[in-house]
């Protein structure tokens, strides 16, 4: 995701004017995709996938440290399900499984790409504001004890 270029498509359209009416299907899908999305393990899932191409099931799970094989198996089912990823079953023995972004997959990754962007950009203003937030907690814990 970090590596990945802007849709030009989505560039666009952020430019134009906010639609009156909102599409309530739209809305839905919005809120249920990011649900899913927001998902610790399918971002990771999408940055792996984005930045190596095609992967084997096993090349996944160690792109993405600290997934278990239960949880791996389940958000690439989701993500299959939702069209975000291709899974290729090979009939060779043993078998084995890749995994790879669908064009689907690829837009959501690039748009999801501002957000490192954004981190990367307010880096330090969000440190001196969480080390400033800390030391006001502090503050106030000590007037509480004194």
């Amino acid at each position: 995701m970090r590596r990945a270029e802007a849709d030009p498509e989505i560039e666009v359209r952020r430019h134009e004017p906010i639609p009156e009416r909102i599409d309530p299907a739209i809305e839905a899908l919005v809120e249920d995709i990011i649900g899913k999305v927001a998902d610790k393990w399918t971002m990771l899932i999408l940055e792996a996938l984005q930045e190596n191409g095609t992967l084997r099931y096993t090349q996944l799970r160690t792109k993405v440290e600290g997934i278990s094989q239960k949880m791996l198996t389940q958000t690439v089912r989701q993500m299959e399900e939702d069209g975000l990823v291709r899974r290729t079953v090979h009939p060779v023995i043993p078998p084995h499984v890749d995994y790879t972004l669908t064009p689907l997959g690829d837009s959501l990754s690039k748009a999801f790409c501002g957000v490192w962007i954004w981190a990367q950009t307010n880096y330090d203003e969000i440190q001196r504001a969480r080390q400033a937030f800390a030391a006001q907690g502090k503050l106030n814990s000590d007037k509480r004890v004194s």
